[in-house]
């Protein structure tokens, strides 16, 4: 056994990060010099939220389990940052590596950097230049104090050089498209969510809305359910966010049978939903790369994207909460161009773990 393993703790909070972490444990467990610690917030506690990702994904048990679950933003921050500390202060870890956006990935980095521990941000340096956005304001501080920061594209190398951050930058690819190429194959084989569904390929449309600029909007809610309504062979995998909203804005009761509502699936089953839809309609920024690489047309339902790269070759258009545009843009056909490998080469967990064993 090796003395002085460097200890490094990775935090994973929500369903994206989950699958960004997992290919990176997978490569650490090659390297005996790198002992990993696994902290799961808790932020997404539904089981088809998080809990069948580590089954699928053969995520190691999470060795902290923190229990945050929703909550405002401050509420939920600084509880993160309350529980975390604990753990860093048992641990003493050489490295905490962050992941993403979301509000646990600020949180644990501000406690790292508070303890003089080492930073690592994973997809590091996206912007959608909208600080409206919650996960705005996360990524860019998280940045701006972490000591290794892992890009997933050259945009994002650019984005960090714009702000002065030129040290420890890398460009090392999408770690989700990593796992999106090793696990397509696999969904093809294990999942039955199509005959389930009673689904044939490119025959539906699969669409989910989370977002809090737009769950927590009334006007934008309407806008788009009401269009959906008018869709046929729409599939929505319901967020427990957007269940909520929709029923206190009276909005629950009037989807029609246009739109079949079910649970949250887990990764296999999302990923071969997606693979066979016509098109998907999303708010969320990890499905708009991941309807990228399964070559699937996106319509984001958003004023702008962290994921230029998408849109560059029609694959991806951002689209005007409106009710009449998002019907539009839903029935019309969609010219793609040739995909660019924007996102790297599938070897971004190996690349991360090669610049670390030289830090």
């Amino acid at each position: 056994m090796i003395k002085n393993r460097i200890k490094i703790i990775c935090v994973a909070a929500a369903r994206p990060n989950f699958m960004k972490i997992a290919p990176l444990l997978e490569e650490f467990k090659k390297h005996q010099e790198f002992k990993p610690i696994l902290v799961h917030t808790g932020q997404h506690y539904d089981y088809n939220m998080s809990g069948s990702f580590f089954k699928e994904l053969n995520i190691q048990k999470p060795n902290y389990n923190l229990g945050i679950k929703a909550g405002l933003h401050g509420e939920q921050t600084g509880r993160t940052m309350i529980e975390f500390e604990k753990v860093c202060l048992k641990e003493k870890p050489q490295l905490v590596i962050v992941v993403g956006d979301v509000n646990a990935t600020i949180a644990c980095a501000l406690v790292a950097s508070k303890l003089h521990i080492k930073i690592a941000h994973i997809e590091a340096g996206l912007r959608s230049f909208n600080k409206n956005m919650p996960e705005e304001i996360n990524r860019i501080l998280t940045d701006h104090i972490s000591n290794y920061l892992f890009c997933p594209t050259e945009t994002a190398v650019k984005n960090l050089k714009k702000e002065g951050i030129i040290k420890n930058v890398y460009n090392v690819g999408d770690l989700m498209y990593d796992i999106f190429l090793k696990n397509i194959k696999i969904a093809e084989k294990k999942s039955k969510i199509l005959k389930t569904l009673n689904l044939k390929p490119k025959e539906y449309y699969l669409a989910t809305i989370h977002r809090a600029e737009n769950t927590d909007s009334k006007n934008n809610m309407k806008e788009i359910f009401t269009a959906l309504c008018e869709i046929k062979n729409i599939i929505l995998p319901c967020h427990p966010r957007t269940e909520k909203y929709l029923k206190e804005y009276k909005l629950w009761d009037k989807v029609n049978e246009n739109i079949k509502i079910i649970k949250p699936v887990g990764y296999f089953d999302m990923m071969w939903l997606l693979k066979n839809a016509k098109k998907m309609i999303t708010d969320s920024g990890g499905l708009q790369k991941e309807a990228y690489f399964a070559k699937t047309p996106c319509l984001t339902l958003r004023d702008q994207t962290e994921w230029t790269e998408t849109i560059n070759n029609g694959w991806n258009k951002l689209i005007e909460i409106k009710k009449e545009i998002i019907i539009k843009n839903i029935l019309a056909k969609i010219k793609t161009k040739t995909q660019m490998k924007y996102f790297g080469d599938g070897k971004a967990a190996k690349k991360i773990t090669k610049i670390l064993k030289t830090k």
